[in-house]
């Protein structure tokens, strides 16, 4: 996948099992995870480059990104004003 203009591509990260207290968590009541990892990034738009870079650890807003499936993963994409840190 290689996004273009000022898209990242994120794969986000897996849903908590268990509360800190070892309480397992069911299925239906995860949480959305807000934190991922960068697998591919845009060249930039406009003339601006990209603030984030392949591998980077980043959170984002909870409903940012156009979730998608591609090769039996599931992935979001996402321009880079939705990140709001790398961590």
């Amino acid at each position: 996948m290689k996004p273009i203009n000022d898209r990242v591509v994120v794969k986000a990260a897996e849903a908590e099992e268990k509360t800190s207290g070892g309480i397992i968590i069911p299925d239906t009541v995860k949480e959305k995870p807000q934190k991922g990892e960068v697998i591919a990034v845009g060249p930039g738009k406009d003339g601006n480059a990209m603030t984030v870079k392949k591998g980077d650890t980043v959170l984002y807003g909870k409903y940012a990104g156009q979730e998608i499936h591609y090769k039996g993963k599931d992935y979001l994409i996402m321009r880079e004003d939705d990140i709001l840190v790398i961590i």
